[in-house]
């Protein structure tokens, strides 16, 4: 893990673009004061409000990297900005500057804002073409400060062929710097422009005009991210026991859907030559062997798992491990839906 974090540092240690690694794929503060610690940073990214408030305590310079609704949530994240902390999230709605406006002016507080652009994923963001109106509205609204556009090309992140990934990434990012250009032409300021992630980061970390880049999966990574021969290497794993051998070429572990998810697809068994899952079940992974394995009920097998995010999400702590010792046990501080709705 540590190899991991200083690879990255160490790419972005040269240049104007920062990291901002994204505190959502871990969710834990050691891990987070590591990143921090290895430099090239410009502060953390965080998915949502809980997170925000998790590390607040360990860094002054936060971007929620997504859009905040809701005045409960609006008030949490305006107290933050009251300890002082810069703190910044996405809005594409005027609802969303409204909320966050009020409940700054309520706490005494400003919150920055970035407008988030839709960069050709599905999900959240104004049109390239709508971002001045957006960041016009931003300027405009008592309690918040503009502070620059963000746009996340999750749908480039993936692919696996490297000219295709590029070509989707250069594309996305050539709308939200046409975005960035009609802010600014509008005489509004831009200071941050934000985007990128673990399978984009040497792409857009490289593109001109891009200020920082929100990486988080490369500290522990995933067989999916691995499959992009990337960098960095597997630094977790789910351990399970074998609680049941019913066939010579199948054995049974208990580690299934509540230790390991599969969104992106089954996690690889790590260590055991010629093991696959065949299937996950609420508390059982069932494993094809070949028969003349010697595994044994009580035996451990590790699984790497295919998405980190969501898999750290179901665990209370992480067991660090150097060799066959157990060194330390870290709070997986953040876990869990913490969002409140009142």
């Amino acid at each position: 893990m540590q190899a991991n974090i200083e690879r990255m540092a160490e790419f972005f240690r040269e240049g104007d673009v920062k990291l901002r690694p994204h505190f959502k794929a871990h969710k834990t503060l050691e891990i987070a004061r590591r990143q921090l610690a290895a430099g090239s940073c410009a502060g953390l990214t965080c998915a949502t409000v809980a997170e925000a408030e998790a590390v607040a305590g360990i860094c002054d310079d936060i971007l929620i990297a997504n859009e905040v609704i809701g005045a409960d949530k609006t008030a949490r994240v305006a107290a933050i900005a009251a300890r002082g902390v810069d703190i910044k999230i996405a809005v594409d709605s005027r609802e969303g500057l409204a909320l966050a406006g009020e409940a700054a002016v309520s706490a005494g507080a400003e919150v920055g804002v970035l407008v988030d652009v839709n960069v050709g994923m599905p999900r959240c963001g104004v049109p390239p073409d709508a971002a001045a109106e957006m960041a016009a509205r931003a300027a405009e609204t008592p309690g918040v400060r503009l502070r620059g556009l963000m746009g996340y090309e999750g749908h480039a992140v993936g692919i696996p062929d490297r000219d295709k990934r590029e070509h989707v990434t250069r594309a996305a990012m050539d709308g939200l710097l046409s975005a960035v250009s009609s802010v600014r032409e509008a005489g509004l300021p831009c200071e941050i422009v934000s985007a990128g992630g673990t399978g984009s980061y040497d792409i857009t970390g490289r593109i001109e005009g891009i200020t920082e880049i929100q990486p988080g999966s490369y500290a522990l990574m995933d067989t999916s991210y691995a499959r992009l021969e990337s960098p960095f290497r597997q630094a977790i794993w789910v351990l399970g026991t074998v609680i049941s051998r019913p066939l010579p070429g199948l054995c049974v572990t208990d580690s299934g859907h509540k230790a390991c998810t599969e969104d992106h697809g089954n996690p690889d068994v790590d260590g055991v030559a010629g093991a696959s899952i065949l299937f996950l079940s609420d508390e059982h992974a069932s494993i094809t062997l070949p028969p003349q394995s010697a595994l044994a009920v009580g035996d451990r097998i590790r699984l790497s798992p295919s998405h980190i995010d969501p898999t750290i999400n179901l665990h209370d702590v992480i067991y660090v491990v150097e060799g066959d010792r157990v060194t330390d046990v870290w709070p997986v501080a953040a876990r869990g839906y913490a969002e409140q709705r009142r």
